[in-house]
């Protein structure tokens, strides 16, 4: 029971935030954006169907039970919503789950994307391991963890040359590492 309470809340949740994108897709659209790497996004969407249904399906077939660890693993996975929400909210009208380029506006770098370049994609890969791991499918969270390593890859690089439209974004692609920021430079100030 807990595991479908469970399931149906985070599927619930991509649910509006694909409502969410999908609202910012269109402003962007109506303020002159474009969409960048089309071809490879309908294997995001299908490699995230996929994990779900492999979880569920592992869950079911093996009878897995919550992790004896659980306490830890739902409070891991209460940070990376939390996570979530504060990337949502730090980008607004700019957070999408295509990528999505509106050149003549500013690049957002606030909330997280303070600290690192792409927070969202890093909580996602948490979530591929954390969701299996709440509820012992090691197998999906494995195999699931290696497609998410090869989609981001393969988009990462994609979103990154589309942002470079942005000359503060090439300023501070050329400052901050693939992930790491200015923090570290900063550090090193002190």
């Amino acid at each position: 029971m807990i595991f479908w309470i469970f399931i149906g809340l985070v599927i619930g949740q991509r649910l509006i935030e694909l409502r969410i994108a999908n609202r910012n897709e269109k402003w962007i659209l109506s303020e002159g954006g474009y969409e960048a790497g089309q071809e490879h996004y309908k294997y995001i969407v299908l490699t995230h169907s996929l994990f779900f249904l492999a979880l569920i399906v592992e869950v079911i077939y093996r009878g897995n039970e919550l992790s004896a660890l659980y306490p830890i693993l739902f409070f891991l996975f209460t940070l990376t919503q939390l996570g979530r929400v504060w990337a949502i909210h730090s980008l607004g009208v700019f957070w999408n789950t295509k990528i999505m380029i509106l050149p003549k506006s500013q690049v957002q770098v606030k909330g997280p994307y303070k600290y690192v370049k792409h927070p969202n994609y890093i909580i996602v890969a948490l979530e591929f391991i954390l969701i299996p791991m709440l509820f012992q499918a090691y197998m999906t969270g494995i195999i699931f963890s290696f497609l998410n390593l090869v989609m981001m890859s393969i988009r990462i690089p994609i979103e990154e040359q589309a942002l470079g439209v942005h000359k503060e974004y090439q300023r501070l692609g050329i400052a901050r590492s693939r992930l790491i920021p200015n923090a570290l430079k900063s550090i090193k100030r002190d």
